[in-house]
């Protein structure tokens, strides 16, 4: 069956490639800042967390400075976080396709998070550029990277694809994704390090996906040192488990979407 879906999936891949690109157009239409705001979103969320948890509150970066110590976090996050949002609306803002023509509805969820990797693209580059102002030696962990950003890519699709459905079927989903957003990002390893957390707290902690992810994003790209093995292969593990339970959810339900929209 996945065989086939992925078949399909692909003989649609230049709707999949216009979906996209409409998304990103749309998103930033008659917008002052145009594309800009991909970057200023991590980058302001970065200067408001380093007065207040870098300068205040003086929460460690150990032996980075907490600007970049913040945005390597942010950076990923602020990917997960804006695919979800436009992911859960996808099908539902797109009711009037869905219910004329045919074409797999998981063309919608995923070219929300497509739009939001292009985000990540911009956001990316002041990230290296971060680097080289502070001067920050990059290791062969680096390559931990092409384990790292396929996974968050998985985990952030399954989440997509399960939110876009029930948001179908109960539209409170809308109003509930903002707050679960705000709630999980003081949950994940962004403001502080994983290594941080009391002892106690840590098992809480280490049950949320994108613990081992954004750390181990952090670890290895600004830290310059391996992931820790365990909490990676968690988060990997459970990325993948959640995708195929998102997709395998998503084309259940699929059916019934023009009739409920």
């Amino acid at each position: 069956m996945e065989k086939i879906y992925i078949k399909e999936l692909w003989s649609f891949r230049e709707l999949l490639s216009a979906l996209t690109i409409r998304e990103i157009k749309v998103r930033y239409k008659q917008t002052l800042l145009g594309a800009a705001w991909a970057i200023l979103q991590p980058a302001s969320l970065t200067i408001i967390f380093t007065i207040v948890f870098g300068i205040f509150l003086k929460v460690s970066s150990g032996a980075l400075p907490y600007p970049i110590f913040a945005y390597s976090a942010l950076l990923p996050w602020t990917f997960f976080s804006n695919a979800v949002t436009f992911g859960a609306l996808s099908v539902v803002n797109n009711g009037s396709l869905v219910s004329k023509i045919y074409f797999p509805r998981e063309v919608l969820p995923i070219s929300s998070v497509g739009a939001a990797l292009f985000d990540f693209a911009m956001a990316a580059m002041v990230f290296i550029i971060m680097i080289a102002f502070y001067k920050v030696s990059l290791t062969s962990n680096i390559v931990y990277l092409f384990i790292i950003i396929p996974s968050i890519l998985f985990l952030t699709t399954g989440i997509s694809m399960i939110l876009a459905t029930l948001n179908v079927l109960f539209r409170d989903i809308k109003f509930v994704v903002p707050l679960a957003l705000q709630i999980w990002l003081y949950i994940s390893p962004v403001i502080y390090s994983f290594d941080q957390v009391p002892e106690k707290y840590k098992v809480f902690i280490f049950l949320n996906p994108l613990t081992g992810l954004i750390q181990s994003f952090r670890d290895a790209s600004v830290y310059g040192k391996e992931p820790p093995v365990l909490i990676l292969s968690y988060s990997v593990i459970l990325s993948i488990i959640i995708f195929l339970l998102g997709y395998w959810f998503f084309k259940s339900k699929e059916r019934i979407f023009a009739d409920v929209l």
